[in-house]
This record gives structure tokens, C-alpha cells and sequence, in this order.
């Protein structure tokens, strides 16, 4: 069983900075991938960015691509994603995801940006930005 807690969102103004956190805990040897996404209100989830081991690679979605940075401490367990430049838009719950699965085998942004793929999520965290 795994789980994956978010931290580290809050109100910040138009142009300026937050980075997330992700602690997972229990048995996280075995990802294969793990992402954020967000979701604003009366919108979908929408997908921000992913980290595969698999194929050694990240993804951004091209709405934050340029301003967002993900990355990992293996040794806390911890995805980070460091937001910069934040906009408006960006005003959104944040959530952690992680495939433990293996499920999947395919490559690509088309494998990594989809809710379907993850089989653990954290709780979320709230980014407001706004003046």
C-alpha cells in the first residue's frame, strides 16, 4: 500500500513562486511513474507534468512547459514541483500521482497525461494566484 501526501501550496501573486511536495510512504521502489495533475472548478483534471523512469524522461504540458519543474529526492521519497512565473490560470487544486502498476506499456506524452494511468493519488493541495 502506498500513499502520497501533497504539500506546499497557498496564495502567491500573479508572477511569483510555490514548490510542491509530494511525500510518498509505504513500498515506493517499484514506480514506475509519477506525475501532477490539477483540476480547477467545473474543469477536468488536467495534466501538468510526469517523470518516467521508464524511458528516463519528463513531460510538461505545454500550458506550464518553460515555467514548471518537476523533480525527485529518491532518498525522501518526494516528487517536487517548483512553479514559477504562476499565473491566473494556474489557480487550481494540485495532485500528486503515482503509477505503481506496470500496467502500461507504451511510450510517449499520450502514455503519462492521462488520469487513467495512475493508481495512487495524494489528497491534493490548493495553489491560489492571485493579486
Amino acid at each position: 500500500q502506498v500513499h502520497l501526501v501533497e504539500s506546499g501550496g497557498g496564495l502567491v501573486q500573479p508572477g511569483g513562486s510555490l514548490r510542491l511536495s509530494c511525500a510518498a510512504s509505504g513500498r515506493t521502489f517499484s514506480a514506475y511513474a509519477m506525475g501532477w495533475f490539477r483540476q480547477a472548478p467545473g474543469k477536468e483534471r488536467e495534466f501538468v507534468t510526469a517523470i518516467s523512469w521508464i524511458e528516463d524522461n519528463i513531460y510538461y504540458a505545454d500550458s506550464v512547459k518553460g515555467r514548471f519543474t518537476i523533480s525527485k529526492d529518491n532518498a525522501k521519497n518526494t516528487v517536487y514541483l517548483e512553479m514559477n512565473s504562476l499565473k491566473a490560470e494556474d489557480t487550481a487544486v494540485y495532485y500528486c500521482a503515482a503509477d505503481f502498476s506496470g500496467e502500461y506499456d507504451c511510450s510517449g506524452y499520450g502514455c503519462y497525461d492521462r488520469v487513467g494511468r495512475y493508481n495512487s493519488w495524494g489528497p491534493g493541495t490548493q495553489v491560489t494566484v492571485s493579486s
